[in-house]
């Protein structure tokens, strides 16, 4: 599953004017002069595609004759994708266009920015949920984490599941309530807030929080408040769920517990990448998102 190239480079297009049967590619291709990089070439006839991959007779000289077609997807199991916005060379990039234009299907080609071309057989990405809270807007893991992805050519395949927490929902009354900081300002204006990282004048408040947030409720007025907790490691996790979150007690690098990786609030583009690593490896991502070599410049033809 999510088979896909290491990099189009590995990918080279022939259009001919034959059915695309699998006896019929490989009598063409048989013997055929190809790049010495060329893996796989989406082959094109009219309105069907299909993709092969191919053995050479040598990676050495330029040029190598082909001396083993395999079909690695047939006409009725691929789809020919055109989004000229898309860098095919970002595996999860590839996965959502195969999940939004061709569900259920095999393989996707996609022609990309660039014109390059890249495919991805047998999509199935890694499923990561991102817990966080709102306000702010959007919510500040989630969004790092999918601006990662969306750049990111070395991570196999990604769906990122949200599993946000909306502190509005925990205000259920006129208050006065306790906000960790401004950041988490509600939007709704109905509700008698003051904010904690403002040391604002003791009052007999409700305390939306964490354990952090407490601790500091305490140093600050000496004593504990009320607390309506949303701790997101205190939510309980779906059965063989992955998980990203934040941990205000986790002041550095990261934490792995029993299918979640913690990274600090306020993490860093780079901490929330070693978390997604992290999560990654949790979810076995080695055994699902093989990878041809990576490659110099391939041969377009035959054409």
């Amino acid at each position: 599953m999510n088979l896909t190239p290491d990099q189009y480079r590995n990918v080279a297009v022939s259009e001919v004017d034959f059915d695309l049967h699998p006896d019929a590619l490989e009598q063409f291709f048989t013997g055929r002069e190809v790049y010495r990089r060329t893996s796989y070439i989406v082959v094109i006839s009219g309105d069907d595609t299909a993709l092969i991959a191919v053995d050479k007779a040598s990676e050495e000289p330029l040029f190598s004759p082909v001396t083993r077609v395999e079909l690695v997807a047939s006409p009725e199991e691929t789809v020919l994708v055109r989004d000229p916005d898309l860098d095919t060379g970002i595996p999860s990039n590839l996965a959502a266009v195969a999940h939004r234009e061709a569900p259920g299907r095999r393989c996707v080609v996609v022609v990309g920015a660039y014109e390059h071309v890249s495919f991805i057989v047998d999509p199935q990405p890694l499923e990561i949920v991102i817990r966080d809270v709102t306000p702010p807007h959007p919510a500040k893991l989630l969004n790092q984490a999918q601006r990662i992805i969306d750049v990111s050519e070395d991570l196999p395949p990604i769906r990122l599941i949200a599993d946000i927490q909306d502190l509005d929902a925990l205000i259920v009354g006129d208050g006065p309530y306790l906000l960790p900081c401004a950041g988490a300002a509600s939007d709704r204006g109905r509700a008698d807030i003051s904010y904690l990282d403002q040391r604002p004048p003791k009052r007999d408040w409700t305390l939306i929080g964490c354990t952090r947030s407490q601790q500091i409720h305490t140093w600050f007025y000496g004593e504990a408040a009320p607390i309506v907790d949303f701790c997101p490691k205190r939510r309980p996790a779906p059965d063989g769920a992955v998980i990203l979150t934040k941990c205000c007690l986790l002041e550095s690098g990261m934490e792995v517990r029993s299918g979640t990786v913690y990274v600090p609030w306020g993490s860093t583009l780079d901490g929330v990448r070693a978390g997604l690593e992290a999560a990654v490896a949790l979810a076995g991502s080695a055994s699902s998102s093989p990878r041809a070599e990576a490659s110099q410049p391939v041969d377009p033809s035959p054409r």
